[in-house]
């Protein structure tokens, strides 16, 4: 399965979707702040006690062979609507520590190994983009990325942007 998951709403025609590649506008969607109960963990294990739109989501996070985040960037960061779904995807993973390269990481929850491409938009500064690179590159074990990349672009840019890279699903 292919994912694109937008904090935005964008223009790419329908032509590139079916049951095997989903777009997700998550600036549509209710997704409400973790909670750091855990539930998902101990009292659900592999499900949020939280009952909104994420439960809807994480399990297309977890199938997703290849995925396309599409975030703007804020203090290096994933803006918030990204950044609060990818707190709550924590489901898919196990409370369960592996050591990754001499690093603990969780255990995944039959999840898919991930060829992650991640595009950043805004006005940003070279610090800003350094520190979203590092940020990537430390989650990429979490969250079960194979291979990802980093692709800066402006926001008059982006639509343009995310449909090159959805085109090259085409090929594959």
């Amino acid at each position: 399965m292919k994912l694109i998951l937008s904090d935005r709403p964008l223009n790419i025609p329908d032509e590139y979707f079916d049951e095997n590649k989903k777009f997700i506008d998550l600036s549509l969607l209710k997704i409400s702040n973790c909670i750091g109960c855990f539930g998902c963990w101990t009292k659900t294990p592999g499900k949020c006690v939280i009952r909104d739109d994420a439960v809807k989501v994480y399990p297309y996070i977890a199938k997703s062979d290849e995925v396309i985040y599409i975030s703007h960037i804020k203090y290096g960061s994933y803006d918030t609507i990204m950044k609060t779904m990818l707190e709550r995807a924590i489901p898919i993973q196990m409370a369960f520590i592996r050591l990754v390269h001499g690093e603990t990481h969780h255990v995944q929850r039959d999840v898919a190994l991930k060829k992650a491409t991640i595009i950043a938009y805004g006005n940003t500064s070279e610090e800003e983009k350094e520190i979203f690179k590092e940020l990537v590159s430390r989650n990429s074990h979490n969250m079960n990325f194979e291979s990802y990349n980093v692709i800066f672009t402006e926001e008059s840019f982006l639509e343009e942007t995310a449909l090159n890279e959805v085109k090259k699903w085409k090929k594959s």
